[in-house]
């Protein structure tokens, strides 16, 4: 007996101790996380596009003024920090501090909102192409080619002219045509996957082909999903503001950084200032987002040591 305890105690102690503290420390997600850590452009990205989300979205409720308030006696202020007008005013008197808060949040939105919706549709298609092949692949992957044909702005024009430009038409316009690359990335990913022996064995047990995309396709390309939506969003905010820089986005008193960009662009040369501070935000945003979708990519690439 005493044998035992020594011979058990011997083998408890020859197990590293990270083993135990550790059980998951040599996972993909893991290795992951490690590539995605050592760059230090996406991590300095991460920190930028926080402190601009929570700006946007906390910020507003910290300054003296509203984003439609007019004060017509502060008319086309240049930036100040005497006069609390620290990015200026419009020719409405407005504070463009605050405005270009809102317009960030209401950009944010809707590149979350329709990267979400994007996503939501575009897995949906392509997995079910992907694991139905067949006449019923084919016919759905037509519908995707035949949506590439179609002129998005015209669609987007009249759309905007027929129903008006609300926010929830401005996601849902931008959404229309953003999921189709989504879709096919997705149908080829699952055309892989249909193949592995674990589908193959959930196959002969069983398994409904519904239940077999959700638990077993679809959590497979968690991965690739991820680095899609990272990448999506600056596409997504980047198509509403040219949209909004057309006219077609939100409405006044409402704003967005394209909005905003678009009335700069007309006085850039008298008052530089209403382009060039939502410019900086615009700009900042899309940059931070594609460093870290790019560096998503290289951490989840499986070629990648």
């Amino acid at each position: 007996m005493a044998l035992t305890t020594e011979v058990q105690t011997g083998d408890a102690a020859a197990v590293p101790a990270s083993t135990h503290l550790d059980p998951f420390g040599d996972s993909p997600a893991r290795h992951a996380w490690r590539r995605f850590a050592k760059n230090r452009a996406a991590l300095v990205s991460c920190v930028i596009l926080a402190l601009i989300i929570v700006a946007c979205f906390i910020g507003p409720w910290l300054l003296p003024y509203r984003f439609d308030d007019t004060d017509w006696l502060s008319i086309s202020l240049p930036p100040s920090l005497a006069n609390m007008h620290w990015f200026g005013t419009d020719e409405l008197g407005r504070d463009l501090l605050v405005r270009t808060l809102i317009g960030g949040r209401i950009s944010l939105e809707v590149g979350l909102l329709g990267t979400t919706l994007t996503v939501a549709i575009g897995v949906a298609w392509g997995a079910t192409a992907g694991y139905a092949g067949g006449k019923i692949d084919a016919a759905m992957m037509r519908v995707v080619d035949m949506m590439y044909a179609i002129p998005y702005m015209l669609i987007a024009i009249l759309m905007m002219t027929l129903f008006g430009r609300a926010f929830y038409l401005v996601v849902l316009t931008i959404s229309l045509f953003s999921w189709i690359d989504m879709a096919r990335v997705v149908r080829g990913q699952t055309l892989t996957l249909k193949k592995r022996e674990f589908i193959d064995a959930a196959r002969a047990t069983g398994v409904p082909a519904a239940r077999i995309v959700l638990q077993h396709i679809v959590p497979n390309l968690l991965g690739v999903v991820i680095i899609y939506a990272t990448v999506t969003v600056p596409g997504i905010i980047l198509t509403e503001s040219v949209l909004s820089f057309l006219g077609l986005g939100v409405q006044e008193p409402m704003t967005s950084w394209g909005v905003l960009i678009g009335d700069g662009t007309s006085k850039m040369e008298v008052r530089p200032w209403l382009l060039a501070f939502p410019g900086i935000f615009l700009v900042a945003t899309l940059y931070c987002t594609n460093y870290i979708g790019d560096a998503l990519r290289d951490a989840f690439d499986p070629k990648v040591q």
